[in-house]
């Protein structure tokens, strides 16, 4: 079957994963189209894991059906997986070997010949700001050029797809910029789709979309701003003692519910600016800590969603 131009370059259906009693994808479904950079993202358990593995050929799915331009595929099947770049969350490159060995590794791993490998790699080395140093061992690069290095791995084989799992965890800001300047300008080159997964809200905000995960499902879907503007306004947070105390207050006064977590309170007012004096003389005398105030983030958004705060990462499946 030849492939249909028209189609999204990835299409998902109701993806679906049990571990027992526990549903971990209840019937995911998206698209993708080439070029584009969407994000799932979610908490601990969210299923953003489980998703990335299936999609990877890492784990299989109970139901659900996986087309790439229009063209029905098993998940993890060898043609499938052969349009597919790869970055894992945890490093997956030999520190033994030196950068010019990874990419060449990388490259025969992907079935490229030597002779169509050796200008790939040349160029790879390039962008990644690497060809002074291709012959040094990996493990003298610092986290953020091994991140880059491992993109750059994962673009040897030219997949019409790339798939990356908490891409920049524990990368200094600098470096942040800098992958994130090579993800977009392999999307231009060659027309890349991006599927990200992440539980940090400011790399969401790096995508073109953003789709939210809770519970294995998805409960919104939009670009960053599109998703942020949902919250009708500026985000008031306030730190003060015994906040359940106060929580009544606020959703008489201003008749919102606010979120609690430890020591603070959060919620979301059109015009916010013009409510911190009111909110300081509705709450009684001595037990405000402080009053802050912030455009809305994705963070804001799924607490908004779920009632809930973004988690760390996706804890193991069984």
């Amino acid at each position: 079957m030849s492939a249909d131009p028209a189609a999204p370059l990835l299409s998902v259906r109701g993806l679906s994963r049990r571990y027992g009693d526990r549903v971990a994808l209840d019937g995911l479904s998206f698209d993708l189209a080439a070029g584009e950079l969407l994000a799932f993202l979610g908490p601990n358990g969210a299923g953003k894991t489980t998703a990335f593995e299936i999609l990877t050929g890492l784990r299989r799915a109970d139901a659900g059906e996986v087309r790439l331009s229009g063209q029905l595929m098993a998940p993890g099947a060898a043609e499938l997986r052969a349009r597919i770049g790869v970055v894992f969350q945890r490093p997956a490159i030999d520190e033994k070997l030196t950068a010019r060995e990874n990419l060449l590794l990388g490259a025969a791993l992907m079935g490229v010949s030597r002779a169509a490998a050796r200008p790939r790699i040349e160029a790879a080395l390039l962008r990644a700001e690497l060809s002074a140093r291709g012959d040094e061992q990996v493990a003298k690069f610092s986290g953020g050029l091994r991140r880059r290095l491992e993109l750059e791995r994962a673009l040897l084989g030219e997949p019409d797809l790339l798939i990356l799992d908490e891409p920049t965890q524990g990368l200094d800001p600098g470096f942040r910029r800098t992958f994130w300047r090579g993800i977009r300008e392999a999307c231009a080159r060659r027309g890349l789709a991006v599927l990200l997964t992440t539980h940090d809200p400011h790399e969401a905000a790096e995508c073109d979309r953003v789709a939210v995960l809770d519970a294995g499902r998805i409960v919104a879907e939009g670009t960053p701003r599109a998703l942020c503007d949902r919250l009708g306004g500026d985000v008031l947070v306030v730190e003060a003692e015994r906040p359940d105390e106060l929580a009544p207050v606020i959703r008489e006064r201003f008749g919102v519910e606010p979120h609690i977590e430890g020591d603070t309170l959060r919620f979301t007012l059109p015009r916010a600016h013009e409510a911190i004096p009111r909110l300081v003389e509705a709450l009684p005398p001595g037990r405000l800590t402080s009053v802050g105030l912030h455009l809305p983030t994705l963070a804001d958004v799924f607490v908004h969603l779920t009632g809930r705060a973004l988690g760390a990462e996706d804890a193991p499946a069984p």
